[in-house]
C-alpha cells in the first residue's frame, strides 16, 4: 500500500472525483459551470467589467490575451477591407439602399490599419473565461443567469461551454493554461477597458474592522487616524443600526489602543461601559456627578495659562447665552465682562498664577451680574440655574473622575430643555480634556441634532470638529434627525471636515436631502432606501463602498440594542 506522504501534491490538493454533465460538472460537494465571453459592442466603456469582479458571488475569472503580429494582421484586414468594399461596390451597382452596417465596418477597418500601420495599436486575440460556483443546480442557473443579463445590458453576450466544461474549468484554475481557446480580436483601445480591476477595496493593515464590503466580500478595515482628519458623521433613520455600529466601534478601538468618550443621551451605551468596566456618569438634577460650567481647564503644558483661559471665556459666553436666550450687543458686553470680574474675585485673571486658585460657581456670577449696571435682568435669567429648580445640575463643584479610558455621560433623565446645555457643558468639559494631554482619542455625539438646533451649539459643535484634529482627537457625529442637521448654518461644514461617513437605513422623506448632500448616484439611493438593519455606504475619503456591519456573538451581546434581546438577557 502506498504512503499518503509519498503522494504527489497534485493527489493531495485534486478532488476525488469529477462528474462531468454537458452542462456543468460536480467537483466534490460544489457544481461548477464556465462560460465565455464571444461577442462585443462596437465600444467599450472604462470599468465595464468591475460589475463582475464585484459581484459577491463565488466566481473566477480568467483573461488570455494573445498578441497578433501586427504584419499578419495587416494582411487580414486588408483582405477583409477589400471584401467589404467589393460588397458595397456591388449594392451600389445594382441599386440597392445604401447599407449603414457595412459603411461602419469598412470605416472601422480602415481605422484600425491606419493604427496599426503607425503603431498606435495592437491587435491581440482576447479570452474571457468565467467559472461560477453553487451548491444546487438551481442556484448554478440563478447565477448564471445574473452574470449573463449583467453583461447584455452592455451589449456583451457570453455562452455556456457545452460539452467543453473540464476545459473550461481548467482554463479558469491558476494553471494558464488555456483549454478552451475561444478568442475574440481586439485592439488595444478595447482591451483597455478591462484594466484596471477596479474593486473598491477598504481593507488596509492597520485600524479595526467596521465590516463587510458587500461588493466583493472583502473585509473593511480602517484607520480613522490615517486621514486628514479622524472625524466621521453617521446618518441613519431610527432603528437602522446607527447606534449599533458605534458601540462596535467603540468596542473595538478601545482594543486598539484609543480612549473613547461618549455623550448618551438614551442611556444606549451603559451595559457597554459595565462590561468592560468604564465611567459612567448619569447627569441629572437629581444626579450625584457634577460639572461646575465656570470650573477650570487643566492647562496644557505647552501653552500659555492665559491664552487657554480666554479661550474658555468665550466658550462659557456661548454657553450662557444658550442658558439665557438672544443678548442684544449691550447685554452681550456687560455678560463678558461679568464673566472676566467673576474670575478675578477667585484671583484668576490672564497674567497670574491660578493653578492652585478654587473656581467660582454660577451663582457666583449671578452676584457679580446684580451689582452691575444692566446686568439685573441677566442675573433674573441666571436664578433658575444658581438657585432654581436647575440649581442641582449647574450650580455645583466638579467631582467627576476622568482617568478611565472609557467616559459615557448620560443625558436622558435631563428635561428636554436642558438637554442642549448639558450637552454644551460635556463637550466643553471634555474639549478642556482633550487639550491638557495629546492622545489618540475619539469622542462620540449621539443625537448631536439636539445641539444643532441652536446657533450657539451648533457653533461650538462645528468649532470642535474643526479644531479637534491638532489634538489627536476624532470627533463621531451621530443623527437620525437629518433634516435638522443639515438645515443648520454648520451641518454642510461640519460634513465636509469629516473624512469618514457612514450612512445606513434611510427614509423616503429625507433621501433627497441626503442624496444631495453626499453626490449619490440612483443606485445608491436606492441601496439605503431598500437596506436591512446595519446596513449601508462606508464612505472613507474618495473611497466609498456599501457595508453590512457584522460583530461577533460575544460582542452582539454587549452591543445589542434590540429590548427583545436585552430582556433576555436581564432575565438569564
Amino acid at each position: 500500500m502506498e504512503n499518503i506522504n509519498n503522494k504527489s501534491m497534485v493527489d493531495k490538493i485534486a478532488p476525488a472525483a469529477v462528474e462531468v454533465n454537458s452542462n456543468f460538472l460536480k467537483l466534490g460537494d460544489k457544481l461548477v459551470k464556465t462560460i465565455f465571453i464571444f461577442s462585443y459592442p462596437r465600444f467599450l466603456s472604462t470599468g465595464w467589467f468591475s460589475a463582475i469582479i464585484n459581484m459577491p458571488d463565488l466566481i473566477d475569472i480568467s483573461i488570455f490575451v494573445h498578441p497578433v503580429e501586427t504584419g499578419l494582421a495587416l494582411k487580414k484586414l486588408r483582405k477583409k477591407a477589400a471584401q467589404v468594399e467589393s460588397q458595397l461596390y456591388e449594392k451600389q451597382e445594382k441599386g440597392i439602399v445604401r447599407d449603414p452596417m457595412l459603411e461602419t465596418a469598412f470605416q472601422d477597418i480602415e481605422g484600425l490599419r491606419d493604427s496599426l500601420q503607425q503603431a498606435r495599436e495592437h491587435l491581440f486575440n482576447v479570452g474571457v473565461y468565467i467559472t461560477i460556483y453553487a451548491e444546487k443546480l438551481e442556484e448554478l442557473n440563478k447565477l448564471e443567469e445574473k452574470i449573463t443579463n449583467l453583461l447584455e445590458s452592455r451589449m456583451v453576450y457570453v455562452k455556456p461551454s457545452l460539452f467543453q466544461q473540464i476545459e473550461g474549468f481548467n482554463s479558469s484554475i491558476p494553471l494558464c493554461q488555456d483549454k478552451l481557446a475561444v478568442y475574440t480580436p481586439l485592439n488595444s483601445g478595447p482591451l483597455s477597458s478591462f484594466f484596471p480591476f477596479t474593486s473598491a477595496d477598504l481593507t488596509s493593515e492597520n485600524g479595526i474592522l467596521y465590516g463587510v464590503n458587500e461588493s466583493n466580500n472583502t473585509l473593511i478595515i480602517f484607520d480613522r487616524f490615517s486621514l486628514e482628519n479622524a472625524n466621521m458623521v453617521i446618518f441613519a433613520k431610527s432603528g437602522g443600526g446607527k447606534s449599533y455600529a458605534t458601540k462596535l466601534e467603540a468596542l473595538r478601538l478601545l482594543m486598539m489602543g484609543v480612549d473613547v468618550l461618549i455623550i448618551d443621551p438614551e442611556n444606549e451605551y451603559e451595559a457597554l461601559a459595565s462590561s468592560i468596566g468604564g465611567s459612567y456618569f448619569k447627569i441629572s438634577l437629581a444626579s450625584q456627578s457634577h460639572i461646575n460650567p465656570l470650573g477650570l481647564p487643566i492647562m496644557p503644558k505647552d501653552e500659555d495659562p492665559s491664552d487657554v483661559l480666554r479661550s474658555h471665556i468665550v466658550n462659557l459666553s456661548g454657553l450662557l447665552k444658550l442658558m439665557m436666550g438672544a443678548l442684544n450687543p449691550e447685554e452681550d458686553a456687560v455678560l463678558d465682562r461679568a464673566i472676566t470680574e467673576t474670575y478675578a474675585s477667585h484671583d484668576i485673571a490672564p497674567g497670574k498664577d491660578f493653578s492652585k486658585a478654587v473656581p467660582p460657581l454660577l451663582e457666583d456670577l449671578e452676584k457679580v451680574l446684580e451689582n452691575m449696571d444692566g446686568g439685573k435682568s441677566l442675573a433674573q435669567r441666571l436664578y433658575k440655574f444658581t438657585k432654581g429648580s436647575y440649581a442641582g445640575f449647574t450650580n455645583q463643584p466638579t467631582n467627576i473622575d476622568i482617568t478611565n479610558r472609557l467616559i459615557v455621560f448620560s443625558i436622558r433623565d435631563l428635561e428636554e430643555e436642558l438637554r442642549p446645555i448639558a450637552m454644551y457643558i460635556v463637550l466643553n468639559f471634555i474639549w478642556n480634556l482633550v487639550r491638557a494631554e495629546l492622545k489618540k482619542r475619539v469622542l462620540i455625539v449621539d443625537e448631536a441634532w439636539v445641539l444643532m438646533k441652536y446657533e450657539d451649539g451648533a457653533s461650538f459643535m462645528f468649532g470642535l470638529v474643526k479644531r479637534c484634529r491638532k489634538y489627536f482627537l476624532g470627533v463621531t457625529t451621530i443623527t437620525q434627525d437629518v433634516e435638522d442637521f443639515l438645515k443648520s448654518p454648520y451641518g454642510r461644514p461640519i460634513i465636509s471636515n469629516s473624512s469618514l461617513q457612514l450612512l445606513l437605513k434611510q427614509s423616503p422623506s429625507t433621501i433627497d436631502m441626503v442624496t444631495k448632500s453626499f453626490n449619490l448616484t440612483e443606485g445608491e439611493k436606492t441601496l439605503l432606501l431598500e437596506a436591512s438593519v446595519g446596513e449601508g455606504l462606508f464612505f472613507a475619503g474618495l473611497n466609498h463602498v456599501a457595508i453590512k456591519v457584522i460583530a461577533s456573538y460575544l460582542e452582539d451581546k454587549i452591543v445589542t440594542t434590540k429590548p427583545e434581546q436585552i430582556l433576555k438577557q436581564r432575565g438569564a
